[in-house]
């Protein structure tokens, strides 16, 4: 198991906890660039499971991850309109 350790912002969280929203999305930037991709710049990291905890608090649940991508996000979830991003595919509720 490869663990993707995400802080949110409550209304994230929230929406993601309640199952509303599906994904979670990572600005396309040098910083989420080196901790998704591998060094060939094209393929996404190994990761399993994302655990988002509630800003920097103990307060946390676990995913599996069913896909990652680059790809426009849904607005209604924070993606800006148009927009690409990563993209992290929730799967099943592991915890929390």
């Amino acid at each position: 198991m490869k663990i993707l350790f995400l802080p949110l912002k409550k209304q994230w969280y929230d929406m993601i906890c309640s199952g509303i929203k599906k994904e979670e999305y990572r600005d396309i930037k040098p910083f989420w660039t080196v901790r998704l991709l591998e060094k060939d710049g094209i393929t996404f990291k190994g990761y399993t499971h994302v655990k988002f905890t509630l800003g920097y608090t103990h307060t946390s649940m676990m995913f599996e991850i069913d896909s990652m991508s680059i790809r426009k996000g849904n607005p209604e979830w924070g993606a800006e309109s148009g927009r690409e991003y990563y993209v992290i595919a929730l799967g099943n509720r592991i915890s929390g």
